[in-house]
């Protein structure tokens, strides 16, 4: 029962108690940064680490505040601390974090104010799995749009939530901020302070392995932020571990977006721009089990082991990422059911159409009406997400979001039919095999290629994303490629026998 409630506790609570040993290695390189608080404040001091190390380490501290909503850490932090602190130089507050009243605590700490610590590595989607009350005030903070708002990208750790209100408690003051968090946390936490004005004086990431610290393999980081009444800066350095102080390189914020890689953004800038082709997803379907299936010598099997036999009116070769990633040229393995044409499309027609396939997915409308998404509530029955005239383009320029290169394929037609992709994948729709072949060359050069290397952070669960691709203008690399020449001189659906594009490769030396 211990060993259960403990582990229900990490979940909830994103548990990962710091070891002295690190909260005291992260308070020298603070002070190697030349730091000198007058006062510390550990928003969720846990078992006290970080207050321990950092009144151990900077005699300038008058006024050390942490707050925890553990009874039994907090008992335990008090114990840390004795013989450390003088009478009244430390507080140890149970309270919760998103109902204490921070501005009366921030009033009373002198600056310049360090705070520090290690927030809950847990996302709001997992707290609601949970039944949790650990949560903030809903609202759409990441100011999300459209279908992102709905679709998963609303998602965050509650911890890049504490740590944006960590900042703007030090608007107009002088402090800073040292917190371990996920780098892709401390990514979006600069992200939205750049975005919003929040004046940084420096910024940076020190890398550390979180296998070793924490047992848990993810990406992770101390961020620093040191905030500036009258300074800003735009960049964050980043550093390999927490004893290395030369940068390895910096990320940064330009023209209202997140860069990768400042110094190589800034050379290939001038290619940013217009997106003349528009990027689409595959097909979004939530059911593999029943949506995708694989062709065993004639016969169709789905993901339940079932034999299938339907009309073929509604199935399509597809690709997955690891299909458009990993071979040189893209085979087809599985099938998809594809219930519409259009998104919000009727799908009773299907009834008339195609009645084996209707009643292939009357049969299996438990899994099909247990989809969780939103975007699936009060549209036509089977529905599926993502569809449109551009699906079922014959051919298509793919390439995988979710591995880690920049690699882009020419998908033809198979056995007469368009090939379609699942929402893993990213794809240029093309009326030719030449324009597809042409597009590819475009998106396979090396100016390309440097080009979105400088804007993806490789780290991210999906670096390739259609919001990244969307950054480039073709038109620019063509012309980057050769200044005489210009993709707004090609049709986009040129007849089949013309020679246009081959003519416009061979201009560009591809």
């Amino acid at each position: 029962m211990a060993r259960a409630l403990k582990t229900r506790q990490k979940a909830e609570f994103g548990d990962f108690q710091t070891p002295i040993d690190m909260a005291r290695e992260v308070c020298n390189l603070l002070s190697r940064r030349g730091l000198k608080p007058a006062s510390v404040l550990e928003p969720t001091c846990g078992l006290g680490s970080f207050l321990v190390a950092a009144l151990q380490r900077f005699d300038t501290v008058s006024r050390a505040v942490g707050v925890e909503i553990n009874e039994g850490y907090v008992q335990a932090a008090m114990t840390a601390l004795q013989g450390i602190a003088g009478p009244g130089r430390v507080e140890i507050r149970r309270e919760d974090f998103f109902k204490v009243h921070w501005k009366d605590i921030l009033e009373s700490l002198s600056e310049p104010i360090l705070i520090v610590g290690n927030p809950p590595w847990v996302t709001n989607a997992k707290l609601g799995t949970l039944g949790s009350s650990n949560l903030p005030n809903k609202s759409n903070f990441q100011y999300h749009r459209g279908i992102d708002a709905i679709t998963g990208e609303g998602n965050f750790d509650i911890s890049e939530w504490m740590l944006i209100k960590c900042l703007e408690w030090l608007i107009g003051r002088r402090g800073t901020v040292a917190m371990l968090c996920k780098t892709a946390v401390a990514r979006k936490v600069l992200l939205h302070a750049w975005r919003f004005g929040l004046r940084l004086r420096r910024s940076d990431i020190y890398l550390i392995d979180a296998v070793k610290h924490f047992g848990t393999a993810v990406e992770a980081c101390l961020l620093v932020v040191e905030s500036s009444p009258s300074e800003k800066n735009l960049d964050c350095q980043v550093h390999n571990s927490l004893r290395e102080e030369p940068p390895r390189g910096a990320f940064g914020f330009r023209e209202n977006h997140l860069v990768a890689d400042v110094r190589t953004y800034e050379h290939w800038k001038h290619l940013a721009g217009e997106e003349r082709r528009k990027w689409r997803s595959g097909i979004k379907h939530d059911c593999s089990k029943v949506m995708e299936l694989k062709e065993e010598q004639g016969i169709y099997r789905n993901g339940l082991g079932e034999r299938v036999d339907l009309e073929g009116s509604y199935l399509y070769p597809m690709l997955k990422s690891a299909d458009v990633a990993n071979a040189s040229e893209a085979r087809v393995k599985r099938w998809m059911l594809v219930t519409q044409c259009t998104v919000g499309e009727d799908t009773h027609r299907i009834m008339h159409n195609a009645p084996r396939t209707w009643q292939y997915l009357l049969d299996h409308a438990d899994l099909l009406d247990r989809r969780s998404s939103s975007i699936y509530r009060n549209r036509p029955r089977f529905s599926v997400f993502g569809v449109g005239d551009y699906s079922f383009a014959p051919w298509k320029v793919a390439i995988s979001g979710l591995y880690k290169k920049l690699d882009f394929k020419v998908v033809g037609p198979h056995e007469g039919k368009p090939i379609v992709l699942d929402d893993t994948c990213y794809f240029l729709a093309c009326q030719t095999k030449d324009e597809a072949e042409l597009l590819a060359r475009l998106l396979n050069s090396n100016v390309a290629k440097e080009f979105f290397s400088s804007l993806v952070f490789w780290d991210s669960k999906r670096p390739v994303t259609a919001a990244l691709l969307r950054r480039l203008d073709l038109d620019a690399v063509a012309k980057e490629l050769n200044p005489e020449a210009s993709l707004e001189a090609y049709p986009r659906k040129p007849d089949r026998n013309s020679s246009e594009y081959g003519q416009l490769s061979l201009s560009l030396g591809l």
